[in-house]
């Protein structure tokens, strides 16, 4: 989507974010980083066998994560001179959970929490909705020049089931491992790597919407200013 979105990190406390718009490779350091950060250290901390050793690696891959993602935030405002709405949520998310997987130290946990942020975004945005208050352009202020409020309605309703979806399937797979019919490797694979692709794929769908309500683009908005 645009900027104040792309700077959503995608690691395993965060939610999905869509491929940069404004500033691409800044952006795509502020999105991607902390991500790649995260995903490098668990790799590298995983060498022992067993789910006491993947969740070791987790848990450092999370400490690592969560330095990334503060450094992200200062990058933001050092670069872009603010720091989103939605990065701050994002980052005391990435901090708090981040925390709490220290603290507890258990596999299942770690597992869990992406179905309790994803439902927790999911009413954040539905809720809204259903009360009509677009809530999505609260949380990325300025970043969709153009769109109507009905636009950030639809917006708002179409990533609210999204969340709501991941939360679901993230649900699932908790329970495949618990059942031991998943392996916590591959459900890390598939959160860090697999809900990235996904939520480009996503993104790309909502275009028509954007642009069928209002979405300036690049060359209208710098047509507009001149």
């Amino acid at each position: 989507m645009s900027e104040q979105l792309d700077q959503l990190p995608t690691g395993p406390e965060a939610v999905p974010a869509p491929p940069p718009a404004k500033h691409g490779w800044l952006n795509f350091v502020i999105d991607f980083g902390p991500l790649l950060i995260f995903f490098l250290v668990y790799k590298f901390s995983s060498g022992g066998s067993g789910a006491f050793a993947a969740t070791t690696a987790a848990i450092k891959g999370t400490v690592a994560f969560m330095v990334a993602i503060i450094a992200a935030m200062i990058v933001s405002k050092w670069k872009l001179g603010k720091i989103s709405p939605m990065l701050w949520l994002s980052s005391i998310l990435v901090i708090g959970f981040g925390a709490l997987t220290v603290y507890f130290h258990d596999e299942s946990f770690i597992v869990m929490k992406p179905t309790i942020i994803y439902g927790a975004f999911a009413l954040l945005l539905l809720g809204g909705y259903f009360a009509g208050k677009p809530m999505l352009k609260y949380l990325l202020q300025s970043a969709l020049e153009g769109i109507t409020e009905r636009g950030w309605m639809l917006l708002s309703r179409n990533w609210g089931l999204f969340f709501a979806a991941l939360g679901i399937a993230n649900h699932v797979m908790y329970e495949l491992i618990q059942a031991k019919q998943m392996s916590f490797d591959l459900w890390l694979t598939i959160k860090v790597w697999g809900i990235t692709a996904l939520s480009f794929l996503f993104t790309l769908t909502q275009l028509p919407v954007m642009l069928k309500n209002g979405l300036a683009l690049p060359e209208e908005a710098t047509a507009d200013k001149s």
